[in-house]
């Protein structure tokens, strides 16, 4: 699955493999499955907030960073790339990166919105 994101004027291009995961252990040392999960409890279907003090930030730039590493292998490192965008808006971004894992994975996550 892939996705293009604005994020601070630029086209930021995302994308979920099979190597996703993989790519996410190599680089960080951590079990994606785990974090996934992690992410999953703290952020809704919507990408909203629900349970702030499960929510681990540094989980969620690395997921958005190795999402944009499978994208694009040219990426620098995730500070140097995190460091070329004067404005990153992780309440725009998170959305739509939740919604790309969880589907890439098969993971259904049902609204409490009614």
């Amino acid at each position: 699955m892939e996705k293009i994101l604005v994020i601070d004027g630029r086209d930021v291009k995302f994308k979920s493999t099979g190597a996703f995961l993989l790519r996410y252990k190599a680089q960080f040392g951590r079990d994606a499955l785990r974090d996934i999960f992690i992410l999953q409890e703290s952020v809704n279907a919507e990408g909203q907030v629900v349970n702030a003090n499960a929510l681990e930030l540094e989980i969620v730039y690395d997921l958005i960073w190795v999402l944009a590493k499978t994208a694009d292998p040219n990426i620098p490192p995730p500070m140097e790339w995190l460091d070329t965008f004067e404005e990153f808006p992780l309440s725009e971004i998170v959305p739509e990166i939740t919604d790309m894992i969880y589907r890439s994975m098969g993971i259904t996550v049902e609204s409490k919105k009614k």
